[in-house]
């Protein structure tokens, strides 16, 4: 369907609203409304109850830091997050790693919507630039966590959920301008329930050169989100459209050109990529008695773009100027709906999920036009059942998800249709020993398929053999047993969360180090291996200044044919602390980071060094004006935080940036 038919949907759909608002209010007695009604309620959340590992962000901090860099880089703030980026600052492409665990094992959803690529199984925040600009709460759960919509919650969840009306309403108008020319400008508007509507609306534009060279970001976005809301039910549409070009820098850089300049990028300046993304979510929350809730919900996502690549130069021989150009057009549908029974002392809930997804995937050489064709396949089914049971101190929890998935292709090669089916069990309790701590532990099993990169082996195109048989590299799905122990505490001005972990996983599929020639990171599946580590949160606040820690320590092992060693990309030990001041109009902080080194082969003879940085910001707020300054890497560390190895023996890596610095202005009324 051609991107302007979406355009018009997505158009009518928004002039819909504020008539089906109209109505429906003639079916009913018009009210004030600009009391604050049910707001829409995601049920795959972790209560203070639950007895999972999860943090709450605080959007109050993370507004005052944010800047429209990428999520990554305010997600790796709390524990066992790593992050790097390929132009080495803050804007464009980003990657983050949880518990040493890339993010295509990590399930994103924005309010319960899956965000993961179905075939890929990434979440590219890119596509949605300054999204975090307009999420309203933001909950992080690491490990198999609570079932969720869409990709298995392997390593864990980011769960995102859109604006929230309220009873007054807010403009906001911003811009900022930082090192390698990188600057943002947004505007937004959230309305107050007036009429039993709401109407929120938010642009951004976003653009940097890149501290490598060629490596620049532009970018705009638009998020919109309106609301009915009525005596038992409440309606929500969200659109939210994104739409990106870069220079690419997706290879890493060989360190004999780094020494000569660290700037150096590795891909030529030709390569660019352009990509749009949009969708549509339609919520429904009805409550028809004072202990029931049924929320439902349909989405649509489409997104069209594709990226060129430079054969000859990724081979290391001297670039003909010819290009090769990877072109994608994909669909995804889907709904689901829940039911939940709420009385004093249990809460049930059970829910079903469905969509269908195809991918169209093109490759066309510069000279020789198109080469090939191919269509991706991938639909699933799932259903869960959770319930949380208080008896006495205790909170007793069980959760239970069937998934179906299956992958399809349609090509010049012959394909056998694959399909999975997953029970992922998931059981624990809570101990409340007083009124202020709370102690937990749970365990859970979930089980993810291979990625269509991992099925073709990094290919774009299914390559045969010479029987004209297709080459499949992986058909096995991986499975996790995780274990959670862990403490929460708050009493006055602390806050503490400590928790344990182990995840035994069978037949886990683990990053290599090395990158295909379509740019997606390559795996080996291993037969034995296992992830333990102490995470820690810590927060206190001692009159004007408060101090907050997260830090996470981690020992992780890969067992292979009598070998033994550690996968690449997962460092010990990360250290997080922020200590900031607040008086009236002022607030400053300053922060550090150390990340202990981390190895990026399987031999583990080669590392990324460990490092330390330290930043600081400073704002001053008078009247409705907020102006911030932030100073990144003070100590002007030169540092790497991701590379590969490659064949010949050559060390490469992401060079991330030196000191850099950013003023932001912001005016709200």
């Amino acid at each position: 369907m051609p991107i302007f038919s979406h355009v018009r949907v997505v158009t009518v759909s928004a002039l819909l609203l504020p008539l089906l608002a109209n109505a429906q209010d003639t079916l009913t007695n018009r009210k004030d409304s600009s009391q604050h009604l049910k707001e829409i309620v995601v049920t795959y959340q972790a209560g203070s109850a639950t007895p999972v590992t999860y943090q709450n962000l605080n959007m109050k901090v993370l507004d005052e830091k944010n800047t429209g860099q990428e999520p990554s880089f305010l997600l790796s703030e709390t524990p066992s997050i790593t992050v790097y980026s390929d132009a080495g600052n803050m804007q464009g492409y980003s990657y983050y790693r949880l518990r040493g665990m890339d993010q295509t094992r990590v399930n994103t959803t924005l309010d319960g919507m899956p965000l993961n690529e179905p075939e890929d199984q990434g979440a590219y925040f890119s596509n949605y630039p300054d999204i975090l600009n307009s999420v309203s709460r933001l909950q992080i759960q690491r490990g198999v966590g609570t079932s969720k919509n869409g990709a298995a919650s392997y390593a864990g969840s980011v769960q995102l959920f859109s604006p929230e009306a309220g009873n007054t309403a807010s403009t906001n108008f911003g811009i900022g301008y930082g090192s390698y020319n990188s600057f943002r400008v947004f505007a937004e508007h959230q309305s107050a329930i007036r009429n039993r509507k709401s109407l929120y609306v938010r642009a951004s534009e976003v653009y940097t050169d890149g501290y490598k060279y060629h490596s620049s970001n532009n970018s705009q976005s638009v998020f919109v989100s309106g609301g009915l809301y009525y005596d038992k039910s409440t309606w929500k549409l969200n659109i939210v459209a994104g739409h990106q070009q870069n220079g690419m820098a997706w290879l890493a850089v060989a360190d004999s050109l780094i020494e000569k300049d660290r700037r150096s990028n590795a891909n030529t300046k030709a390569e660019k990529d352009r990509f749009f993304q949009g969708l549509v979510q339609l919520q429904n929350v009805w409550q028809p008695s004072g202990h029931v809730t049924v929320s439902s919900s349909v989405y649509y996502t489409y997104l069209k773009g594709g990226y060129d690549f430079d054969l000859n130069n990724y081979l290391g021989v001297e670039s003909d100027g010819n290009l090769f150009n990877y072109d994608f057009r994909s669909h995804f549908g889907g709904f689901f709906s829940n039911y939940t029974l709420t009385y004093d002392h249990f809460k049930w809930t059970s829910g079903i999920h469905g969509n269908l997804y195809t991918r169209q995937h093109t490759g066309t050489d510069g000279l020789l036009g198109r080469l090939y064709q191919n269509d991706g396949y991938k639909n699933e089914i799932s259903a869960f059942s959770k319930i949380e049971y208080s008896l006495h101190r205790f909170t007793l929890y069980a959760d239970v998800q069937y998934r179906y998935t299956t992958f399809d292709y349609k090509g010049s090669v012959a394909f056998d249709k694959m399909d999975w089916h997953f029970l992922n069990p998931k059981a624990g309790v809570s101990f409340a020993v007083n009124d202020h701590t709370s102690i937990y532990y749970s365990a859970g099993r979930t089980g993810r398929e291979p990625t269509r990169n991992d099925v073709f082996g990094g290919n774009d195109d299914l390559t045969a053999d010479s029987t004209g048989k297709a080459i499949i590299y992986n058909r096995d799905a991986e499975s996790v047993v995780d274990h959670e122990l862990g403490i929460r505490l708050q009493q006055g001005n602390f806050a503490l969360n400590l928790n344990g972990y182990y995840m035994d996983f069978k037949n886990e599929i683990v990053l290599n180090g090395q990158i295909g020639p379509n740019g997606l990171l390559l795996t080996n599946k291993v037969k034995s291996s296992y992830r333990t580590g102490i995470e820690l949160y810590a927060a206190y606040q001692l009159g004007a200044f408060s101090f907050t820690n997260n830090t996470s320590f981690n020992h992780s092992r890969i067992k292979e044919q009598e070998a033994s060693f550690s996968p690449i990309l997962t460092p010990a030990l990360i250290i997080n602390q922020e200590v900031a001041y607040r008086h009236k109009r002022l607030g400053l902080a300053a922060s550090g980071r150390y990340q202990h080194r981390a190895y990026i082969d399987f031999a583990n003879e080669a590392a990324v060094k460990g490092y330390v940085l330290l930043n600081a910001r400073a704002q001053y707020t008078l009247g409705s004006c907020t102006l911030s300054v932030f100073v990144n890497n003070i100590s002007d560390t030169k540092y790497y935080n991701n590379g590969s190895v490659a064949a010949d023996g050559t060390r490469k890596y992401f060079v991330q940036a030196p000191r850099n610095m950013y003023v932001a202005f912001k005016y709200s009324f």
